[in-house]
C-alpha cells in the first residue's frame, strides 16, 4: 500500500475527530469509515460494496452497515459505530452473529473510525468460531501501516489474508502456551543450558525465565503486524512439521487442460484450499468438509497463499456424509479438516481421475473465496482465473 496515502488518511481522520469528538454514526460512516474502505481498495461506487446489507436471522432479518463482495458473494462485513462511543464486547458479539449467518463471510471489521477490531473464522475449531485476529488504533497506522495489508481488497480476494491470519493464529497459540506453562518452559530451558555448559556464575533460572518472557513480548509485537513475506520463508517452510504428510499420494499424474475429456457445458465446481489442505485431497481422492447446493460433474482446486493457481482437477463420483466417506484418517487429524457441522459433505472422486495440471490457471483478479461454478469449456481455455470465474 502507498505509505503517503495512509499518512494522509490518518492525518485527515485525526483532524476530523479532534474537531468533532461527538460525531454521530452517520457522519462517522461518511467521513471516516468509507474513506477507510477506499484506502483498502474497495470501490464504494460499484457492486463490490453493498450498504445496509440484509442478513436473514432466525427472528426475521437485520442489516450490517457494509458488505464487501467478491462477485455476487459477500466476504467481509463491516459494522460502524459513532466516534463518540467505545467498541464493546456486545458489539463484537453482534458482528460475530452477523458473520455466522452468511456462508462465505470469513472476515469482519468493527470500527468507530479511531479504533478497529478485525474478526476472522477460526479454522481450528469445528464450528468455525469467529475470533478477534487483530486490534489497532488510528495512531498505530503511522508506525505500523503493514496491518492494513490484512484487509486490502487484493489480499482478501487472492487468499493472502487467510495466510496472514493463520500466521497470527499460530503466534497467538505460541503466546498462550508460553504464558500458561512459563514455569515448565523455564525449567526446560534451564536444564538444557546446564546440560550443555554445566554450572555458570549467574542465576540461570532467572535468566531463563527472562528469556521466556522476552520471547512472549517479541511474539506479541509480531502478532499485530505480520509482514506479507516473513524473512527466510521458502516453499519448504510452508510444509512445516505441523502439516500432515499424506499417507498415500493418489494423484494419477499430470495433465494438460486441453487433454481433459468432457462436454464444454459440463459444470465445474471450483473450491479454494490452503497448502495445508492438500493432504486431505491427495490421499483420499476427495474433498471436504463443505456445503454444496447443486449438482456438478467436475471439481477444480484453487491453491491459495503464494501459489494462487487452479492446480488440481478431478471427476466427481458422488457426494456423501463424512461418516460414509471412508477417509484415510479421522477428520480431526487433518489440519484443515476438522470443521464438520450439520449439512457438510465429502465430495468423492472417480478413482484415478485426480490430476495435477501441467498448465495451472493463474490468479488475476477473480478469486474463489468460497465455492464457485464454471464450465469445462471455460476451464480448458482460460488464461487466468478471470476467464473462468
Amino acid at each position: 500500500m502507498d505509505r503517503q496515502e495512509i499518512d494522509e488518511y490518518v492525518r485527515r481522520s485525526q483532524q476530523l475527530i479532534e474537531s468533532s469528538p461527538q460525531m454521530d454514526e452517520e457522519n462517522t460512516k461518511v467521513k471516516l469509515v468509507q474513506p477507510f474502505l477506499e484506502l483498502l481498495g474497495w470501490d464504494l461506487y460499484s457492486t463490490e460494496v453493498s450498504l445496509e446489507y440484509t442478513i436473514p436471522m432466525a427472528s426475521g432479518s437485520t442489516h450490517v452497515d457494509y458488505a464487501l463482495l467478491v462477485g455476487d458473494s459477500p466476504v467481509v462485513f463491516v459494522e460502524a459505530k459513532p466516534v463518540r462511543s467505545n467498541l464493546t464486547d456486545t458489539e463484537v458479539q453482534q458482528l460475530r452473529s452477523y458473520m455466522r449467518q452468511e456462508l462465505g463471510v470469513d472476515w469482519g471489521i468493527l470500527t468507530n473510525g479511531k479504533s478497529f477490531e478485525v474478526l476472522t473464522k477460526n479454522r481450528h475449531q469445528n464450528d468455525g468460531e469467529e475470533v478477534s485476529v487483530v486490534q489497532f488504533d488510528l495512531d498505530d497506522l503511522v508506525e505500523n501501516p503493514e496491518v492494513l495489508e490484512l484487509l486490502t481488497k487484493e489480499s482478501i480476494r487472492s487468499g493472502k489474508s487467510d495466510e496472514v491470519a493463520e500466521q497470527v493464529a499460530q503466534t497467538n497459540r505460541a503466546i498462550r502456551r508460553l504464558q500458561e506453562n512459563e514455569d515448565q518452559v523455564t525449567e526446560s530451558v534451564t536444564e538444557a543450558i546446564e546440560s550443555e555448559v554445566g554450572e555458570v556464575t549467574v542465576d540461570l533460572e532467572e535468566q531463563s525465565r527472562e528469556f521466556v518472557q522476552n520471547l512472549v513480548s517479541v511474539l506479541r509485537e509480531q502478532r499485530h503486524f505480520v509482514s506479507e513475506e516473513p524473512p527466510g520463508e521458502t516453499e519448504e517452510s510452508e510444509t512445516s512439521s505441523e502439516e500432515i504428510e499424506p499417507l498415500r499420494n493418489r494423484v494419477a499424474g499430470k495433465i494438460a487442460r486441453n487433454e481433459i475429456k468432457g462436454n464444454d457445458n459440463a459444470r465445474l465446481a471450483v473450491f479454494p484450499t490452503k497448502k495445508s489442505g492438500l493432504p486431505f485431497l491427495i490421499e483420499n481422492e476427495a474433498w471436504g468438509f463443505v456445503r454444496v447446493g447443486s449438482e456438478f460433474d467436475y471439481i477444480a482446486m484453487y491453491v491459495t497463499g503464494d501459489v494462487r493457481k487452479v492446480r488440481y482437477f478431478a471427476k466427481v463420483k458422488d457426494i456423501v456424509d463424512p461418516d460414509e466417506a471412508n477417509l484415510a484418517r479421522e477428520p480431526e487429524d487433518y489440519q484443515d479438516g476438522a470443521k464438520i457441522s450439520e449439512g457438510k459433505k465429502v465430495i468423492r472422486f472417480e478413482p484415478g481421475s485426480l490430476y495435477e495440471l501441467e498448465d495451472p490457471v493463474p490468479y488475476e483478479t477473480a478469486y474463489p473465496q468460497s465455492l464457485q461454478y464454471s464450465t469445462i469449456g471455460a476451464f480448458r481455455t482460460a488464461d487466468t482465473t478471470d476467464d473462468m470465474l
